[in-house]
């Protein structure tokens, strides 16, 4: 029974544990000994917390078969289609956000619990998970004059993105200001030379510039992306991630603001920033949001319209993995352990990009680098420092060559 059968609709107020334990268990999600269990325990009841919240942390399983797991976004999804509205799923990879947080301000959605989600000419998407509370849309639909399509989605995730969008929306806005925004930087191939603009690049320390580099790694990290692309245009720099081998635009970024991050990067690399005209390559070392240290191998490329920059993800412990976790079959496994146990000949892997050539090797050689057996590797760059095993460095300009 969804609540615009039952009539809760009528009236708007905010979501109750009471009201969504009941259609819970009138759905047959939940016993109602549980339920009643539940409803006595006072423990369970937090000030401020949404109620969706507090039932997911029971951690129970639906009655109906397969009995999934009621977590969070299960129950979200449960709930957009027990009052009748749409579920939705917030991917940031498809939200543009300079775009959403024009809709509203940061001050009022937070006020509301709100989040646009998506905008255009034609209408508003704007995600909430209380769906009956209607009076932030009584107020925005005059000044707003387009369709506004509420969706429901995950408490939490509305939360945390209202925090983030609004905050990486403001320092990219904040930056821009601090350059030109309308033309390309001086270094760019194709230079745009205007009587009384400033060109005055940004500088590379600035806080804005710091908070969207610091976001773009976090972010980063928790899609496990393999690489990050920072990319120039004519008009504005792209940033993309490569996921699963395929590569997502994140965000577009006005240039001067691109050059300034670029430049940061480059600086925490150890790379020479003032060098554009010839690749170059360097290394940082940083750590997730959880603490668990990441290595980021940095390439950069003169393009016609400035510097295109990788960032290359290294996970040590995705690096160095079991051959059954690399999709080895029993078969793959046993060839592959003869081939590279033989005393000479060669080994040849090849692949796209995020096919796991690299982490088989390192894979690999973390095998063969028993106490009682010397390996020594070359390599042009070394993309992860593993202590079980030498490696060397190849330096073309020093005539350090792999001959």
């Amino acid at each position: 029974m969804t609540a615009a059968a039952s009539g809760t609709e009528q009236r708007e107020h905010k979501l109750t544990l009471q009201e969504l334990v009941d259609a819970m268990v009138g759905d047959g999600l939940l016993g109602d000994a549980v339920a009643r269990t539940f409803m006595h325990d006072r423990r369970y009841w937090r000030g401020g917390e949404h109620p969706l919240v507090v039932l997911a942390q029971q951690k129970w399983r639906s009655l109906h078969p397969p009995h999934r797991p009621l977590n969070l976004d299960a129950l979200t999804e449960w709930m957009a289609g027990w009052s009748g509205h749409e579920y939705y799923h917030i991917d940031p990879l498809k939200v543009d956000f300079a775009a959403v947080t024009e809709v509203v301000s940061s001050a009022y959605a937070n006020r509301f619990r709100i989040l646009p989600v998506q905008a255009s000419a034609r209408e508003v998407v704007i995600a909430t998970a209380e769906p009956f509370m209607n009076e932030w849309e009584k107020e925005l639909a005059p000044i707003l004059r387009r369709p506004i399509r509420r969706v429901i989605a995950n408490p939490d995730d509305i939360a945390r993105y209202v925090v983030e969008f609004y905050s990486l929306a403001k320092s990219v806005k904040g930056a821009a200001k601090r350059g030109d925004v309308s033309g390309v930087g001086a270094s760019n191939f194709e230079q745009l030379v205007e009587l009384g603009r400033s060109n005055r690049p940004l500088d590379a320390n600035d806080q804005h510039i710091v908070t969207i580099v610091d976001w773009l790694w976090q972010y980063a990290f928790e899609q496990r992306a393999s690489d990050i692309h920072i990319e120039p245009r004519r008009d504005f720099g792209v940033v993309r991630f490569r996921i699963d081998g395929v590569l997502h635009q994140v965000y577009q970024i006005p240039m001067p603001v691109l050059g300034a991050m670029t430049s940061r990067i480059k600086i925490l690399g150890r790379m020479d920033v003032v060098e554009k005209r010839r690749p170059q390559d360097g290394r940082i070392k940083t750590r997730a949001p959880d603490g668990q240290e990441i290595e980021l191998r940095l390439s950069t490329l003169p393009t016609a319209f400035g510097e295109k920059l990788v960032m290359r993800v290294f996970d040590p412990e995705v690096l160095v993995r079991d051959f059954r976790d690399l999709g080895f079959s029993d078969e793959d496994a046993r060839r592959w352990k003869n081939m590279t146990t033989q005393p000479n000949g060669i080994v040849l892997v090849t692949g796209p990009t995020g096919s796991g050539k690299t982490t088989t090797l390192y894979s690999t050689l973390k095998n063969l680098a028993t106490p009682e057996v010397n390996v020594c590797t070359l390599e042009d760059p070394i993309e992860m420092i593993e202590p079980s095993f030498n490696q060397v460095q190849v330096s073309a300009d020093i005539g350090v060559t792999f001959s």
